[in-house]
């Protein structure tokens, strides 16, 4: 069996140092907002080359506290990939913006950056680059555009930790940046996670109070805020994992220089990257005619896949009064497979899954 995802094999590495990091915590009896998560903070935002990070419950509210933070509500509009997690548009929605749909480039998956200037309108306060399976959307172009309209931009980076573009770490290229960390991802905790990454010391102060019910003092409230804290469970485990991040993605790296060495002569449309990209391979996605008749043919051979997403969110019932039309999402969904990656496969069994594919 090939299965998708071996999270039991990429944590159980990390089981002893895990064990050690939940006693220590257990004898401080601290378990939220803490110096396990003060300290995360400090070596994420090091890591992904910004001034601070907050630690906050899980990527959607990532977004959604980050929007808060920067005033977007009601009557304003928040451009966002049509090609996207559903996470994405309900962070909007939560903030009482409006998303507003922006079709990707055919060939990376990510949003056209030469398709959002025709979205913007009076309303329009934010873009939100998604960085969907790993790689980089094109920043530069995004910026240009933003600063022409004095737009916020927020990166949505919670399949892309560690990538590059241009040389700097994602997370680092925008006004902020939200992180998930559920436990699939990257950098993946043992429950649900998130962070905000920024260089804006008034934002970042603002973040850490929206996340604590609006309080910077302990009974003490200056606006109606929230309860979204990374846990200092999760935070210790995180810290492990991070020192490992790198090792991890470049593992991955190796494992899709083979895929694309051996089916780079078949049928399968393989992803496309931006030469001045490095992708964190979240995610292994093809296209194919017949996608159905591949992934019940893997099926058989005990392949396991997945579809990332078999739905674009503006075909989801809760948005369907806003009656979107974005063909090529909806055209990409159809014929996406997401192939297994991880820590759990050996070089060989990626060759055998490519001659699976190719017989």
């Amino acid at each position: 069996m090939y299965s998708f995802l071996g999270l039991k094999t990429l944590n159980s590495y990390y089981q002893k140092k895990f064990h050690l990091a939940l006693s220590k915590i257990l004898r401080s009896g601290i378990f939220i907002l803490g110096k396990e998560l003060e300290n995360f903070e400090k070596e994420f935002a090091y890591y992904s080359e910004t001034k601070y990070s907050v630690g906050v419950g899980n990527g959607l509210d990532a977004i959604f506290l980050t929007l808060k933070a920067w005033n977007i509500g009601n009557n304003d509009e928040v451009i966002v990939p049509s090609n996207t997690y559903i996470a994405t548009w309900l962070a909007v929605t939560h903030a009482g913006a409006k998303p507003i749909a922006v079709e990707p480039n055919i060939h990376t998956y990510n949003i056209d950056p030469y398709k959002i200037e025709k979205a913007i309108t009076k309303n329009t306060k934010a873009i939100i680059a998604v960085h969907l399976y790993g790689q980089p959307a094109d920043m530069s172009p995004i910026l240009k555009i933003a600063k022409k309209y004095k737009l916020k931009v927020l990166e949505d980076a919670a399949q892309a930790h560690g990538a590059l573009y241009r040389g700097k770490k994602v997370g680092s290229l925008a006004d902020a940046a939200a992180f998930s960390f559920y436990p699939t991802k990257n950098l993946g905790a043992l429950g649900d996670g998130g962070a905000i990454t920024t260089n804006d010391f008034k934002l970042y102060n603002n973040l850490k109070i929206l996340r604590n019910y609006g309080s910077k003092i302990k009974n003490r409230h200056t606006v109606a805020g929230f309860n979204s804290r990374l846990d200092e469970i999760q935070a210790a485990f995180l810290r492990i994992k991070l020192l490992k991040l790198d090792e991890e993605n470049n593992y991955k790296k190796k494992l899709v220089k083979i895929y694309n060495k051996l089916l780079k002569d078949s049928k399968i449309i393989l992803p496309s990257v931006l030469e001045w990209v490095e992708p964190a391979w979240h995610l292994f996605v093809i296209r194919i005619k017949n996608r159905d008749k591949l992934i019940k043919k893997l099926n058989n051979l005990k392949i396991e896949t997945l579809i990332h997403y078999p739905k674009t969110p503006n075909k989801q019932i809760v948005y369907k009064k806003l009656k979107d039309s974005c063909l090529i999402s909806e055209n990409l969904s159809r014929g996406i497979i997401s192939l297994p990656l991880g820590r759990h496969l050996k070089e060989k069994d990626i060759k055998k899954i490519c001659l699976s594919i190719l017989n």
